[in-house]
């Protein structure tokens, strides 16, 4: 009996260790599925120009309504007017992704700044902008959307601006309390004591500690914002309905769903695929940055 004890205790950490590999191999497809689908589409969108000179625009009253898979020069089929489908996905997620990176990388300036300045100097500073924040944040988006597209008018540089001035505020109060928890910890105690600016505590000691979870938020705010910019569009009040993106090409292809669903179908699986891919990465750098470990048990 004893000399089965010590065997029968050292096969007890086994099982926890498989599932820190089996865990470990879900985070790696997490990646690898993530930059397939994300870094393909992107890829595609960075060299649409070389594989379609003519932008998707050249028009073909001969082959509209092809359908997908029956002929090599229009894959994956034409639209109404004779258009090519796979150029104009390739070609409208171009405006797509620099919606998504250009308005995520301005909500990020905004509200990192007030969120260092909110946490670090409390008082007035504190209230001022988080009240601003709870007010914007009681505010329906759609609603928010409508009175400034009915205010400023539409195109890419507003639907950039209305998705920044939506979206600061998660990077603000994420900031925020960040900062509050880092605040009086014993390096920035020490900083201040040795008369270090304030500027260089706030940019130099606090943020590098913030930019994990602010890059996380980021990455999954790409996809949030393709969704919401397609979906302006397709309501009529995002890109300009000329301009080939992907959520005027299903505003265009919805009348036509019965007898030439891929008109629709397919820009709809590019935002499903590119959105999905940027939520893995997202995960898997949620996990990857983790400095406790929690979240890969």
């Amino acid at each position: 009996m004893s000399a089965q004890t010590p065997s029968a205790t050292s096969e007890i950490p086994a099982k926890p260790v498989r599932r820190g590999k089996r865990f470990a191999r879900f985070r790696q497809l997490e990646f690898i599925l993530g930059i397939l689908l994300a870094g393909g589409m992107c890829l595609a969108v960075v060299f649409s120009g070389f594989l379609f000179p003519d932008g998707g625009e050249k028009i073909d009253l001969m082959a509209r309504l092809t359908p997908p898979f029956t002929k090599a020069a229009h894959f994956l089929g034409t639209d109404p007017l004779g258009r090519d489908v796979l150029a104009r996905v390739i070609i409208g997620g171009k405006i797509s992704l620099v919606v998504g990176l250009i308005s995520v990388a301005g909500a990020v300036v905004i509200g990192v700044v007030m969120g260092l300045i909110a946490g670090y100097y409390r008082g007035f500073w504190d209230v001022l902008v988080m009240r601003f924040a709870d007010v914007q944040l009681a505010l329906p988006f759609i609603l928010l959307a409508i009175t400034f597209i009915a205010i400023v008018g539409g195109g890419i540089a507003n639907t950039i601006i209305l998705l920044i001035v939506s979206q600061w505020v998660q990077y603000a109060r994420l900031v925020r309390g960040l900062v509050l928890s880092l605040r009086d910890r014993e390096f920035i105690q020490s900083a201040r004591a040795i008369g270090v600016a304030d500027s260089r505590i706030l940019f130099s000691h606090l943020l590098p500690n913030l930019i994990g979870p602010v890059i996380v938020l980021m990455t999954l705010n790409v996809a949030t914002n393709i969704l919401l910019e397609s979906s302006l569009t397709f309501l009529g009040l995002g890109v300009n309905p000329l301009i080939p993106s992907w959520g005027g090409m299903l505003a265009d292809g919805r009348t036509y769903l019965q007898n030439a669903w891929w008109v629709s179908v397919f820009p709809g699986l590019a935002i499903m695929f590119t959105v999905l891919g940027l939520n893995l990465l997202g995960d898997w750098l949620r996990d990857s940055l983790d400095p406790t470990g929690k979240t890969s048990k």
